[in-house]
């Protein structure tokens, strides 16, 4: 995946109490992404951008209509590098 395209599919992190508990204790990213990105889609949006690997991506859509990610990252890469990459510490 290009990188342009990548960051067209995350738009944003999302900072919440519970999303930096998921972060220190699941090693999981909490991402607000487009609407009509897929799973496979987030999957490699992340590992193109952060060059990581990925093992799990669950998505909802939240009652205001956004896309939320939830990525558990392998554990040889840390959610914290990442979230600190993007800002969110």
């Amino acid at each position: 995946m290009e990188i342009d395209r990548a960051w067209e599919v995350i738009e944003n992190p999302h900072m919440t109490e519970q999303a930096m508990d998921m972060i220190d204790q699941e090693n999981k990213l909490v991402l607000m992404v487009d609407i009509e990105a897929d799973k496979n889609q987030v999957e490699n949006a992340v590992e193109t951008l952060f060059e990581v690997d990925v093992k799990k991506v669950n998505t909802n859509i939240t009652s205001s209509a956004k896309k939320k990610a939830y990525v558990r990252l392998s554990p040889s890469d840390d959610a914290m590098d990442i979230a600190t990459e993007l800002g969110m510490m």
